[in-house]
């Protein structure tokens, strides 16, 4: 299994709609080849900052696969006009 990372920085003010817009981007990602679970959670010290946490069976199931799908379109239509900056991904494995 791999975790995939990112803190996500959107516009103070702008939560409720990136909320509603994540909420309607998750059926995109649910739906692909080697996803396991994810998860959006709020900062609670700094007003418009997010991590994204999503498991994945391969890295490959996020980037070949996920990323080069119609879906990730969507995904960026729906949800990368919020970010600023645009957020680094990172991925992890579990070591204990």
């Amino acid at each position: 299994m791999i975790l995939e990372a990112a803190i996500l920085h959107i516009e103070p003010g702008s939560e409720k709609e990136y909320e509603e817009a994540f909420r309607q981007a998750s059926p995109l990602i649910t739906s692909q080849k080697g996803y396991i679970s994810h998860q959006l959670q709020r900062c609670l010290e700094e007003e418009g900052k997010y991590l994204l946490l999503v498991e994945w069976e391969t890295v490959e199931d996020h980037t070949n696969g996920f990323r080069q799908s119609e879906e990730y379109q969507q995904w960026k239509a729906l949800l990368h006009p919020f970010y600023e900056p645009f957020p680094v991904v990172e991925h992890f494995e579990r070591v204990l």
